[in-house]
């Protein structure tokens, strides 16, 4: 067996590890993962020779049974490498996997969910496993193409609200004190609130003072204001070749002038001052074509497969689990032993 682990505590070797992969994103660093309270963070390493495949994973016990499953990160996360999946050889592969498999067995792993990053050709690894499941489509701009072609790329009636927003006397600037922070999170939870989100979409003030203090600048927080009110904000994360925005808020009082619209329009400009080819806006809530979708999609017509990753190593067990559930019901949850009881009828 061929792999190593790195823990959360071993900071420099998971940087290290991350910074030399060809490809990587913001929810592979250390700096995420050193936030992550739903699970044990581990790094998950296989080298041979000079090539590295690595995968960021969460160990979570499984109702205090002594089991345990695998998760990834909120967000695209999944496997990366030193090289481009497509040009490591199928032994490379073969092994890996028997390497994985081994891994996923002497450790008592019953499943593994992680959900893959779009711009990572990870489907050609995780495929020669198992488990690749389709979960729609998601939307991204391409900022090689000039700022005009964007966006006349834009809904008609997108692109005129936008111009009409950009008159308005709001001022669109980078969050530098510790008061916005404060300012900023009140306003999101509120708008979760509002929008009766799940309870993993809640984050406190904390959360935000740490994502954004401690990354070498791959986080920010844009902010737009009215005079001296703030109206809206996001997180951005600027890691890699991508940046997109990871959460946002808009205030109650300024929901009916989607200033919004603006912010993701002004995401675009920055993440084109910062060097970066796409901005990944993202799909539906849980893959669904929904109103979330259509508000992304009016910005772009660019799409990419949106995949998750559910792999099961012990069929018995999780079967097991699922009966204990008493839950016969075909549902999209993965793993089905942890579906929300509200989702129970």
């Amino acid at each position: 067996m061929s792999y190593h682990l790195i823990t959360i505590q071993q900071s420099t070797e998971w940087i290290d590890c991350v910074c030399a992969a060809v490809n990587y994103d913001f929810y592979h660093t250390w700096h995420y993962h050193a936030l992550e309270k739903n699970g044990e963070p581990i790094l998950f390493v296989y080298k041979e020779d000079d090539v590295f495949i690595a995968l960021p994973l969460l160990k979570r016990e499984i109702n205090k049974s002594g089991l345990f499953d695998l998760t990834s990160v909120y967000g695209y996360s999944g496997p990366i490498s030193n090289l481009k999946f497509r040009d490591i050889s199928e032994q490379l592969l073969e092994r890996f996997k028997q390497s994985f498999l081994a891994f996923m067995k002497v450790e008592g792993y019953i499943c593994l969910f992680s959900r893959l990053n779009p711009f990572i050709d990870q489907k050609v690894l995780v495929e020669k496993i198992g488990g690749l499941v389709d979960n729609g489509k998601t939307v991204y701009m391409d900022l090689s193409v000039s700022l005009e072609e964007q966006r006349a790329g834009y809904e008609k009636r997108l692109a005129r609200q936008i111009r009409q927003l950009r008159k308005m006397p709001y001022h669109i600037k980078q969050a530098g004190t510790d008061k916005e922070i404060r300012l900023f999170t009140a306003m999101y939870t509120e708008n979760m609130l509002r929008l009766g989100a799940g309870k993993r979409y809640f984050y406190e003030e904390k959360y935000f003072m740490e994502l954004l203090k401690s990354n070498r600048e791959e986080c920010k927080l844009i902010l737009i204001y009215d005079g001296e009110e703030m109206i809206c904000g996001a997180v951005i994360m600027c890691a890699g070749n991508v940046i997109r925005n990871h959460l946002s808020a808009t205030a109650s009082a300024y929901v009916q002038y989607s200033p919004s619209k603006l912010l993701t329009d002004e995401i675009s400009v920055i993440g084109r001052q910062l060097g970066k080819q796409y901005f990944h806006l993202g799909g539906g809530l849980e893959g669904k074509e929904d109103s979330l979708f259509k508000f992304k999609y009016s910005f772009s017509r660019l799409l990419l497969e949106d995949n998750t990753w559910r792999f099961v190593s012990d069929h018995q067990v999780y079967d097991d689990l699922v009966k204990e559930r008493n839950d016969s019901r075909n549902v999209n949850y993965f793993p089905l032993y942890r579906v929300p009881a509200l989702s129970i009828k």
